[in-house]
């Protein structure tokens, strides 16, 4: 193929081609040259023009398919148009020959038609520059067309159309005669043709005015004719030519007209729409004619006229505007509802007619009103529509209320106003629907009066009207679930007073199962109480049935209604009328058979009819509980239900001879009471009426073939059973499609009826399957026939295999005794049953179907081979085909005989009907067979590829076929795809081919096909396919009238931005900058980008996958590219979210502004913006604008994972300073700000929702940023007032509590976030979550009554969380504050102080009130969260603030709600210290009714007070249980939050004595609280729940320790000081010393403790490393949150022996000292400065702990301890001996230090002995000698401890060992001097290690010490003359010596003298240097001491950690 890729077309490689490759070849040099040609330079092609023309013209004469002429004829236009155009005329001549040519053979026709599009692509092209020979060739071409056949016509129309296009008005001479030939067109018997002339008159009336003119009656006329037997592509063309010309027609100004002196009438709006009325009405008859037919009564306007028409109706609002449709709503609303009024009988004349008048007015409204207004358009226009409703209800009124009954009821007034009425209804539940929350004004203006209009229809005479009334309540009930309480009490209300009028109950107990139904939608649910009233009335009503024949009918139906919708509450409410309902049930039945035929005997007409509708309903309810309350069936409760079912069988099997007895009153009651047994038997499990199987199979074999079934019935039993690809071929009709609602009406045949609400009012509670839409039932014969089909599928599969053969043969016997129409009938019902039970019974018998299968194969080849007849051929194919579909690849015999046949059959191009099934069932085998077919891959793709350039595109539903295929193939090959092999290449290469024939297909699906194998290829081959032009023929169809064509771009687009969302988004852009007319104008690409783009038809679509697609396109890019393109995202969201802010909710931010000064700049802003700019979104959904605040919560969320800068605004300012392109999210905080406020003020609740999590994210993410220009203050400071004021909205009272929940949450981060440090700026805030706290203190009683009790449960308990998280915040704010040694600023002090002690004080003015309420909530937590098996003992009323009966709901909120309460409670209880009791706790002072009955004081009583022991006691219980509880079960769903606030309050919990008390005195509860802890620490792997987690641990320990401490000293007090020998053993381990593992605390928290230190260091875990010992590796530095648990556990460890008795200590210590000194080896690390790492701090201090303990001293254990920390000390010191040549690595100062520690803290008799004593020294030596000056300084400071110990014992060996070597090296230093700071401190350090020696020498030694140290300082002085120009070391040590020598001479003045007298030269230097330096030491002691006390510092710095 790459040699077609050539300018000129290659006839050598050409010529070397088979004719198949020839085609593909040509159409591939076609697609290059159509490239290269626009990139090519104009003298380039000027000189290869004139081959290239005769190239091109040459290919004419070789029979080019309709995709290669198409594309020829579009390069000859482009050639002509680049190069030079002296030959077009030659050109046009010789196409107008080949036209002229008298050759009508088949194989001229291709030649032909291509020269026929050669011309038009010429025209189109050159336009006017071909002026004067426009006219011969539309006479020769319009000639041609008197004998062309259909493909000719329809490429003669397309031509047309172009040569229009390309001439504009210069074909004025022209137009009469193309509009004579299009007319003819336009009813032409080929639907292509007609789709053709209807484009080439949409070209034409662009400029001759005669269309929408003069002509305009006929032109209607003509489009009503072409309606008539249409497709629906047909009445997609044709409609959008009527809508166009009509909307023309009323708006163009005919600007000719002057000109011509002809006088045009401007054509009215009633004009048009009677025009349009007319063909609604009469369809395409004259009006002659159809008077006449008229007057016999006898016409009937087809269905596809209607639909076509009102598809116009639609195009011709749609394209006049939103803004005209606003203008003239009410003239339009008045034309579209007298369409089915009674003035036009013939609309309305039956109620099939009707229902579907009904539904065509309907989809006017849906289309016009929801596709085009604004929402506040939309408000005005629900007005209207309302007052038509008043209007019509007065006309009815005025009838019902005249005095003669016999006009009365006779009047045909009152059905005239019905089908108006409904619809009117319909569109405004609709129209509210859509609007939501948004649309409470409308309900709110009392001029409106929204509410009693509906209502007051609901008691119009006429049923029909009554259900739209009642689902109009359910759409508004839907949309403000705050009229669902409301609507559902004034409802209930007017049932019960208008009891005794029939129109009264059945509107009304519609009405109440409306609202029922409504509930499931409504998460805010409505009052419990509310079900104990319905099924009350219900009740009622069916026992007061009997009482009046009048209404017995009325109140049955009524009674079993509400019962039923009752059912969709679910199991929480109908648990408890279960009982009642039960009772009913069982008496609606009679009990036996026998009164049964007593039954028959006695009744009349009328009570059958009355008992037929209550037992139908009775089976309606009982269907209903078992459909919505699966969790109520239990075993005994299908016990109860079944008794009844055997009668209502029987009275099944009896309804045919009552039927004979009464006639047909009683056919439908029996037909519906039919229905409802069959629906209930399929919910029930067969075995529950085995019994009857075979009297029911029987009762269904006669339903499916009763003598009076006249209905075909195959569209709405063919798609459960068949596959959704067959359904589309079968039927095109089948398809989803933006018109389904009224298409729907064509697809049901003139017969029957479309689904209607009357058909079956119990559907007026169901869910709609179809979204929100009116439920649609069918009528009763054909829903009768649907259940039974399904029902026989499941008692088939459940009776014997002899009474299924007997049934099997009843059934052929009907198929046989029937004829014609009828016998296809009963076929499609058996065959619809039998396939039904095969579908169940496959299921479990499959295999024994294998061999009967193989048998089929051979059936269906060898009838395809030998039938002749297009039906059987096309049957059998797809029977292969789905064969293979269901079973896979059977095996490559068989396979290849069927790709064979069906090769065959698809090159059949007589019949296009086999070539369509035979490729569908191809695309089948392919698909199923997978790798098996891969042989057949390279002859398939060959026979795809010459059909896609062969079959006319007149043929559509060949090419989807052909589509399928190639989408099959392409998957078969996946990624090999890849390959570069010559043959995949070649494949590969095909593949691209096929679908760009497929691109250019003229057919939607073909496109979305094309489209669909694209989107293959790119994710198998993505190198392959060109992303550009794939972009491009996504952007031009984003807004295609076809819904699958719009789906499948949305899929492709979705997959293609996952992966390359940037490019993918620049190439639109690219091409909508490039291009003029390609792309559709509604896609604004141009000015908003995809993403714009995306967002637009987003607002506008309503199917919900699109929608699903959409936005998820839109997350991925957004997730892609948010952070690149961020001020375009932010822009994006913001326009939409501020192009319908309703700018009257923000002014209220100005108010509050007065002395804000600047403050409110950005509110300010908000209310002054131009309302008039354009903007690129007008009226956004506000769906679309609750999609836009979650973008911006991505947004942020994507930036968080991006640059710092992005939170940083100074470094954000700097970056932009450097690259202006730089832009990070802090830049754009006033915007953020700006479009949370905008949506937290919108009138839609979910808008509201989303604009404060909003909010939320903003406070939680730009809390922390300081604000650069104002040192101390944050950069969300200046927004105080937009938070305000978006907050305040949502506490007034008539927000629904989800929102004012939602704004607590925002209102405690606020205050949390510490942006506010002004109380009185706080205060305002602070205001509102007070004004709650008031609101919530009566408790679940006094909160809105209007939601279910669970709502209140949720504003209670966000309140209380709110008030918890501002307390915790301020407590631990107070508590920082307090910390001494904070070094800050006078003004930030008072500032701080100010605002962290103020926001406590904030909060202790009602913390009284808020610790009851939080206790209470925790007490109902405590409660809810118990096992099932204590729900007995659980309070009948409920909790504090949950009811009893909605006790399910609301542990939702208490579980998102109780840890911060808890921390908050567990804080209070510190804070009083437990010791404090309440002023309030008393029983006296129990105001309110919500405290928590004084926390487990019995509420009733009163009696019993209990101690405030016993509370405090109760109280931490309370905490501590739901604590435990809570660790011990964490979910998966778990949060961190909860984790923390739990363990936080168990921290709070153990800080104060009291509750340690409690813990030490109960070691059970000890142990129990540590294996728990021990088990989230295991399955947790947070740092911060790990360290939570031992903090209260070590509380635990600490516990213990102070009561061990406890009873020794009262043992001790008690026992007196005489008797201290006989004292019991205190501690864990008493008198032997064992700890019992599950009884001892001790060893619970070594498990823990080893657990945290494994897990971070598992080398201390022998069983890993191999060895007893701690093995020698290298050793690790932990991250800081591992040291930070590490050190933790090792201060647990070390407090440990202090809970042992001295018994028990000796057990634990070999243990604790293990680990202490094995994390001390794992982690002694070097570090620069010789400095300690954290963890070897820790274990050093641990050791310190350890050795230092009294244990260590006690009686009992002293020889013990003194063994084991012999054996430590000897560990320690192998660490510095090799063992496997690692040692080296270990830290000497960490090890040394060890030592020291263990020298320093043990007693003596440790580490004198000698062995250990020596080896101790030897290190030291040993270090003393590393050459490292850190090392040394080190060693230094830790000898200088040992020497100043007091014990001579232990310090002096040391002394004797190493003063020497310390002499030595201060000498040499002497000698070398010191060259830097280092060796400076070394000798500091050395002369204070001896001067200490000095202090504590005996006096005999001191001499002799000052005379060595003497002449070392001595030596460092400098005189006058060396002073000056000495470096600053020499200085510094010339300073230290002299202020060393100052302090030792009058110390130690003998020696002092004796040492100066016998030295003459040292006297003689130290008293030069006094001399020489007197003036600078003056100035100079002060920093020489500053120097000496720095050194000190630092090692007592050291020294304090652990020595």
């Amino acid at each position: 193929m790459e040699l077609a890729h050539s300018l000129l077309l290659n006839e050598g490689a050409y010529n070397q081609l088979g004719e198949v490759q020839k085609a593909e070849f040509i159409f591939d040099w076609l697609r290059y040259l159509e490239k290269l040609l626009l990139a090519t330079s104009r003298s380039d092609v000027k000189e290869k023009q004139k081959t290239l023309v005769e190239q091109l013209l040459s290919l004419l004469n070789s029979s080019p398919g309709p995709p290669t002429r198409k594309l020829l004829a579009k390069n000859l236009g482009i050639l002509y148009s680049i190069g030079d155009t002296f030959s077009v005329y030659e050109t046009i001549d010789k196409c107008n020959d080949l036209i002229r040519s008298k050759d009508d053979s088949p194989s001229y026709l291709p030649t032909k038609l291509a020269a026929v599009v050669c011309l038009g692509s010429l025209y189109k092209k050159l336009g006017r520059i071909l002026g004067n020979t426009f006219t011969d060739t539309v006479g020769n071409i319009l000639k041609a067309m008197k004998s062309a056949e259909s493909q000719g016509r329809y490429e003669i129309m397309l031509s047309l159309q172009n040569m229009l296009k390309g001439l504009g008005a210069a074909a004025t001479p022209c137009h009469r005669d193309i509009y004579k030939a299009a007319r003819s067109c336009l009813t032409d018997r080929s639907m292509a043709v007609r789709c053709a002339a209807a484009k080439c008159l949409l070209e034409l009336q662009n400029e001759a005015s005669f269309m929408w003119s003069t002509d305009l009656d006929s032109v209607a006329t003509l489009c009503f004719k072409s309606f008539e037997g249409s497709n629906y592509d047909v009445r997609i063309s044709v409609s959008k030519l009527l809508g166009t010309v009509l909307a023309k027609a009323l708006i163009s100004k005919h600007p000719r007209a002057a000109a011509s002196r002809q006088s045009i009438r401007r054509v009215s709006l009633e004009e048009v729409l009677e025009l349009l009325g007319t063909g609604f009405l009469r369809g395409s008859s004259g009006f002659l004619r159809a008077s006449g037919d008229m007057l016999k009564g006898t016409s009937s306007v087809s269905r596809d006229v209607r639909v076509g028409v009102t598809q116009a109706y639609v195009v011709f609002v749609s394209t006049l505007g939103g803004a005209w449709l606003e203008k003239n709503f009410a003239a339009f609303l008045s034309h579209i509802l007298s369409l089915v009024s009674q003035s036009h009988p013939k609309v309305t004349q039956t109620q099939i007619d009707a229902v579907c008048g009904r539904r065509c007015v309907s989809f006017i409204l849906r289309a016009t009103i929801g596709g085009l207004l604004g929402e506040k358009a939309q408000i005005a226009a629900a007005k209207d529509i309302c007052q038509a409703i008043w209007k019509l209800k007065k006309v009815v009124d005025a009838m019902m209320s005249d005095g003669n009954l016999e006009t009365r009821l006779g009047s045909t007034d009152v059905a005239a106003s019905q089908h108006m009425l409904v619809c009117a209804l319909q569109e405004l539940g609709n129209l509210i629907h859509s609007l939501g929350t948004t649309g409470a004004p409308l309900l709110q203006d009392p001029s409106a009066g929204i509410l009693d209009s509906v209502i007051s229809v609901i008691l119009h005479p006429s049923i029909s009207v009554r259900l739209a009334a009642a689902w109009c309540l359910h759409c508004i009930a839907v949309a403000l679930p705050s009229y669902l309480t409301p609507l559902l009490d004034r409802c209930l209300e007017r049932l019960t007073v208008l009891k005794s009028s029939p129109e009264a109950v059945t509107g009304f107990s519609f009405a109440v199962a409306a609202l029922l139904g409504a509930v499931k939608h409504c998460p805010l649910g409505i009052p419990h109480r509310k079900g104990k009233i319905i099924m009350t009335l219900a009740e009622d009503l069916l026992c007061s049935a009997a009482q009046n024949s009048r209404l017995s009918a009325q109140r049955t139906q009524a009674g079993w209604l509400l019962i039923a919708a009752l059912m969709t509450l679910g199991p929480a409410v109908v648990s408890h009328h279960l009982a009642r309902v039960l009772l009913l049930w069982k008496c609606v039945f009679p009990v036996s058979p026998k009164d049964l035929e007593t039954e028959k005997s006695r009744g009349d007409s009328f009570t059958w009819q009355v008992t037929l509708e209550g037992r139908a309903g009775a089976l309606s309810a009982i269907k209903s509980f078992v459909s919505h309350c699966g969790d109520l069936l239990t075993e005994e409760v299908i016990q109860r239900l079944l008794p009844p079912l055997p009668c209502a069988v029987d009275l099944l099997t009896q309804l045919s001879s009552i039927l004979k007895t009464y006639g047909s009153p009683l056919k439908t009651p029996s037909v519906i009471y039919r229905q409802r047994l069959y629906e209930l038997l399929i919910l029930l499990p067969p075995e529950t009426y085995e019994g009857n199987l075979c009297a029911i199979l029987k009762e269904l074999a006669a339903d499916l073939t009763a003598p009076d079934l006249q209905v075909v019935a195959s569209t709405f039993l063919l798609p459960p059973l068949c596959h959704q690809d067959d359904l589309l071929l079968l039927n095109p009709l089948l398809q989803e499609t933006d018109h389904r609602f009224i298409e729907e009406q064509l697809l049901l045949g003139n017969g029957i009826a479309c689904g209607s609400l009357e058909y079956d009012p119990y559907s007026i509670y169901e869910k709609d399957v179809e979204g929100y839409s009116v439920p649609k039932p069918l009528p009763p014969t054909l829903s009768v026939i649907s259940s039974a089909v399904k029902l026989f599928g499941v008692v088939c599969s459940h009776v014997g295999e002899a009474q299924r053969l007997l049934i099997f043969e009843q059934l052929l016997d009907s198929i046989k005794h029937t004829k014609g129409a009828r016998q296809q009938v009963v076929q499609l019902h058996v065959v619809s049953s039998v396939s039904s039970f095969l579908k169940l019974k496959l299921l479990t018998e499959l295999c024994s179907f294998i061999s009967m299968i193989i048998i089929y194969f051979y059936f269906h080849n060898y009838r395809l081979k030998s039938a002749r007849e297009v039906v059987t051929r096309t049957g059998h194919s797809l029977a292969l085909g789905s064969l293979h579909r269901y079973l896979g690849g059977i095996s490559s015999q068989h396979l290849n005989s069927c790709v064979g046949i069906l090769y065959t059959l698809s090159q059949d191009s007589t019949s296009p009907d086999v070539q369509t099934w035979a490729l569908h069932a191809l695309s089948l085998i392919i698909d199923s067979a997978g790798p098996l077919y891969y042989m057949h891959v390279e002859p398939t793709l060959s026979l795809i590829i010459m059909l896609l350039l062969n079959v006319p595109p007149t043929h559509a539903e060949v090419h989807q076929s052909l589509g399928r295929c190639l989408n099959a193939l392409i998957t078969t090959l996946g990624p090999e795809l890849q390959g570069n092999s010559t043959s995949i290449s070649t494949l590969r290469t095909s593949c691209l081919l096929g679908c760009a024939v497929m691109q250019d297909n003229p057919d939607c699906l073909v496109q979305a096909q094309a489209i669909s194998c694209l989107q293959q290829l790119h994710m198998f081959a993505p190198r392959h396919v060109n992303l550009s032009s794939l972009v491009s023929c996504l952007c031009v169809n984003l807004c295609s009238p076809y819904l699958l064509l719009r789906r499948a771009v949305l899929a492709c687009l979705r997959q293609l931005v996952q992966r390359e969302a940037a490019e993918v988004s620049e190439h639109a852009v690219m091409l909508a900058k490039d291009s003029r007319e390609e792309l559709t104008s509604d896609a604004n690409i141009r000015e908003v980008g995809l993403e714009g783009a995306l967002l637009t038809l987003l607002d506008k679509e309503t199917d919900q996958r699109l929608c699903r697609d959409i936005r998820e396109t839109l997350n991925h890019m957004l997730t892609s590219m948010a952070v690149d393109k961020l001020s375009f995202w932010l822009k994006l969201c913001k326009d939409v979210l501020a192009a319908s802010a309703d700018f009257t909710a923000v002014t209220c931010v100005d108010t509050m502004q007065e002395e804000e000064g600047d403050k409110g700049d950005d509110a300010s802003v908000l209310t002054t913006r131009n309302d008039d700019k354009s903007h690129p979104f007008t009226n956004p959904r506000w769906t679309t604008r609750v999609f836009a605040a979650e973008c911006i919560c991505r947004i942020i969320n994507q930036c968080e994972n991006a640059h710092s800068a992005h939170f940083d605004i100074g470094l954000a300012q700097e970056m932009k300073k450097r690259d202006s392109r730089n832009d990070f999210l802090v830049l754009h905080l006033a915007d953020l700000i700006r479009m949370a406020f905008m949506a937290a003020t919108d009138h839609s609740d979910q808008l509201r929702l989303s604009g404060l999590e909003t909010l939320l994210v903003v406070i939680r993410r730009f809390a922390a940023i300081p604000e650069p220009e104002f040192p101390g203050h944050v950069i969300l400071e200046q927004y105080q007032a937009n938070v305000g004021a978006a907050l305040r909205p949502a506490f007034t009272s008539e927000t629904p509590p989800d929102v004012t929940a939602k704004a607590c949450q925002v209102c405690s981060a606020w205050i949390a976030s510490g942006v506010v440090s002004d109380l009185n700026d706080l205060r305002r805030v602070h205001q509102l979550l007070v004004s709650s706290l008031t609101k919530i203190q009566a408790g679940k009683e006094a909160l809105s009554h209007l939601y279910n009790e669970s709502a209140s449960t949720m504003e209670i308990l966000a309140v209380l969380k709110a008030w918890a998280e501002v307390y915790i915040i301020a407590l631990e704010r107070h508590k920082n504050h307090k910390q001494p040694l904070r070094t800050c600023s006078e003004e930030s002090v008072r500032s701080g102080s100010y605002s962290s002690d103020g926001l406590l004080d904030l909060v202790h003015m009602d913390l009284g009130t808020l610790s009851r309420l939080w206790l209470a909530a925790l007490q109902d937590f405590a409660l809810l969260t118990l096992p099932s098996e204590f729900a007995s003992q659980l309070p009948v009323e409920g909790g504090a603030f949950y009811t009893a009966e909605t006790s399910e709901n609301a542990k939702l909120h208490y579980y998102n709600s109780w840890a911060l309460i808890l921390h908050a409670t567990a804080l209070w209880l510190t804070s009083t210290g437990f010791v404090v009791a309440d002023p309030d706790e008393g029983a006296s002072n129990l105001s309110r009714p919500v405290t928590p009955t004084s926390m487990c004081q019995g509420s009733s009583s009163g009696a019993t007070v209990k101690s405030p022991e016993d509370i405090y006691t109760d109280r931490f219980h309370l905490i501590l249980g739901i604590s435990v509880e809570f660790l011990c079960s964490l979910r998966s769903d778990t949060t961190m939050e909860s984790i923390t606030a739990c363990l936080h309050a168990l921290q709070a919990l153990l800080d104060v004595p009291w509750p340690r008390s409690k813990i030490g005195n109960d070691q059970d509860l000890g142990i129990e609280l540590l294996n728990v802890l021990h088990r989230v620490i295991l399955t947790r792997e947070s740092p911060s729940i790990q360290l939570a987690s031992l903090e209260v641990v070590r509380q635990i320990i600490c516990a213990a320790q102070e009561h061990v401490k406890e009873k020794r000293r009262s043992a001790e007090v008690d026992d007196g000081a005489a008797e201290k020998e006989t004292l019991p053993e205190f501690g864990e381990g008493k008198d032997t010393g064992g700890l019992v593992p599950g009884k001892s605390l001790v060893f619970a928290t070594l498990e823990l403790c080893v657990c945290i230190l494994v897990r971070q260091l598992p080398e201390l875990n022998p069983k890993l490393t191999g060895s007893s010992g701690v093995k020698a590796t290298k050793p690790q530095m932990l991250s800081e949150d591992g040291s930070r648990l590490v050190s933790a556990a090792l201060v647990i460890l070390s407090e440990l022996p202090a809970v042992c008795s001295p018994e028990g200590s000796i057990s634990i210590l070999p243990t604790i000292l293990f680990l202490t000194i094995g994390v001390l080896r794992e982690t002694a690390v070097r570090l620069p400065g010789g400095q300690l790492s954290s963890t070897v701090a820790a274990s050093l201090q641990a050791l310190k702990g350890i050795l230092s303990s009294p244990m260590a001293r006690a009686e009992k254990s002293h020889t013990a301890w003194t063994d084991l920390l012999r054996s430590a000390l000897t560990t320690v010191l192998d660490f510095w001996d090799p063992v496997d040549g690692t040692h080296q690595e270990l830290d000497e100062v960490s090890l040394l230090t060890a030592i020291t520690v263990f020298i320093l803290s043990t007693s003596p008799e440790v580490t004198t002995t000698p062995c250990l004593q020596k080896r101790c020294i030897e290190k030291f030596k040993f270090t003393l000698e590393i050459k490292d000056p850190m090392v040394q300084i080190k060693t230094y400071q830790l000898l200088l401890s040992i020497f100043q110990y007091p014990n001579p014992a232990v310090s002096y060996p040391y002394i004797y060992s190493l003063v020497s070597s310390i002499v030595e090296k201060l000498q040499e230093i002497d000698k070398r001097k010191p060259e830097d700071t280092t060796e400076l401190q070394i000798f500091q350090e050395g002369i204070k290690v001896l001067e200490s020696l000095v202090a504590v020498a005996e006096e005999q030694h001191r001499a002799q010490l000052v005379a060595c140290l003497l002449p070392i300082l001595i030596s460092f002085l400098l005189d006058e003359n060396a002073l000056g120009s000495a470096t600053s070391i020499m200085r510094n040590l010339h300073d230290f010596a002299l202020q060393n020598l100052m302090h030792i001479g009058p110390q130690y003045s003998s020696v002092f003298k004796s040492v100066m007298a016998s030295s003459p030269a040292l006297k003689a230097r130290l008293e030069a240097a006094i001399k020489g330096n007197q003036e600078s030491v003056k100035v100079r002691i002060p920093t020489s001491k500053h120097t000496k006390h720095s050194g000190k510092n630092s090692s007592i710095q050291l020294k304090t950690n652990f020595l």
